[in-house]
């Protein structure tokens, strides 16, 4: 069972068909519902199982209603993929802090919630997968990124440290920074 949020569309669409392709139960999140339709009716039609969950992350209460729905439907979470993300570009001199705390609240927030959601639950089945979709701005900063970069590289110190605190419970969790063109 894989939870990817972000799954509407880009990387996470990709992600959610793979994870279908090969055999798992997914469950799309992501606030849009009329994407996450269209990718479960694709995942559906080429024989896959899934479960679409319009879910904004960045509220934890969306995230334990995404994980309960979940565990109702297809039992334990065995892979979380934090993928969900937004953009609010301006050079820092420019931005609004509301658009610098909306993306630290999607991007890292949003992953924390998702993490504390299934943690307990991959501690007590000796098992689980966390990964990280980060992007090369956390590392390398781009212009009129300020935010999204800080929270990008954010999701790297919280992966290096979940990933030393559940060794002992046979979760691993790793990060992927990858750089693409994406409608996003």
């Amino acid at each position: 069972v894989a939870i990817v949020t972000g799954a509407g569309r880009g990387i996470g669409a990709a992600t959610a068909r793979l994870f279908a392709r090969e055999g798992a139960k997914v469950v799309l999140a992501s606030r849009s519902g009329t994407e996450l339709a269209e990718i479960a009716a694709e995942i559906e039609q080429a024989g896959g199982t899934c479960l679409a969950v319009p879910t904004d992350i960045s509220e934890e209460n969306q995230v334990q209603a995404l994980f309960t729905k979940t565990r109702e439907t297809f039992g334990p979470v065995d892979i979380l993929v934090n993928n969900a993300g937004i953009l609010r570009d301006k050079s820092f001199a420019k931005m609004e802090m509301e658009d610098f705390r909306r993306v630290v609240d999607v991007h890292l927030m949003g992953a924390a919630h998702c993490c504390k959601a299934v943690w307990p639950h991959m501690q007590a089945q000796q098992y689980g997968r966390i990964l990280m979709t980060t992007c090369s701005t956390g590392l390398y900063g781009n212009f009129g990124q300020t935010n999204y970069g800080a929270a990008k590289l954010a999701q790297v110190g919280m992966m290096q440290t979940l990933s030393i605190e559940g060794a002992k419970y046979g979760i691993h969790v790793n990060a992927l920074a990858p750089t693409a063109a994406t409608r996003m």
